[in-house]
């Protein structure tokens, strides 16, 4: 089943809808490939996108996210164990926690997870990268893109937003403009900002963290 089975609407409003149960979940569970940018990632919304896809676990689906550099220190400790190489201790515990991280680490070191890094490198921007947008796209070639929304998948607390909604089947030309807009930033090609590896990132100390941004993501 591709995305033209699912019942796609161009605006979800928290007011309205239940953004996670009528959009995220359904687009995961037909994707093949998702890429996003947020401005803030954390482990708990990393491994909420994982486990909502449903092709992951027979390793074909893509994850390819681009976050701003600020992280709960927490957060930055795991992620860097994550997406070392050298890291070979595994996440096994009897926690679900430690379960899900251990899913995360099997699917960075199968290729499935990449991270990248955005950070603003003029004095006419501020030194926060925020844009939030997305594309999910399935193996019949169809594209949905949106903008809005944070990272998170929880069911329970969220912000109150919107999201914007794009289809390649209804505007085809906004879809394609937001695969470019995300390909520039993936290859460092976007004018005010610097996108990096996540572990060059790491290993140059671009990376922050800060207690201001306990968000619950």
């Amino acid at each position: 089943m591709g995305f033209r089975d699912i019942k796609i609407i161009e605006e979800y409003r928290s007011d309205r809808n239940d953004v996670v149960s009528e959009f995220f979940f359904p687009c995961l569970s037909r994707c093949m490939e998702y890429d996003r940018c947020v401005d803030f990632l954390s482990i708990r919304g990393l491994a909420g996108i994982a486990m909502g896809f449903d092709n992951f676990t027979a390793g074909k689906a893509r994850l390819r996210m681009i976050t701003g550099n600020r992280f709960k220190i927490s957060d930055l400790n795991i992620l860097t164990k994550l997406f070392n190489e050298k890291y070979t201790k595994r996440f096994d515990g009897k926690l679900i926690r430690d379960n899900k991280i251990q899913k995360l680490q099997d699917f960075i070191n199968n290729g499935q997870i990449e991270l990248k890094i955005a950070i603003p490198n003029s004095e006419e921007i501020s030194n926060l990268f925020s844009e939030r947008i997305g594309i999910f796209k399935d193996e019949n070639g169809e594209a949905i893109a949106f903008t809005g929304t944070s990272s998170s998948l929880s069911t329970h607390i969220r912000d109150f937003e919107s999201v914007d909604v794009f289809t390649s089947w209804n505007d085809k030309s906004r879809v394609e403009r937001k695969i470019k807009d995300f390909e520039d930033l993936w290859g460092n090609n976007t004018k005010y900002v610097e996108v990096y590896d996540f572990m060059y990132a790491e290993k140059n100390n671009l990376l922050k963290y800060s207690s201001e941004w306990v968000l619950g993501v």
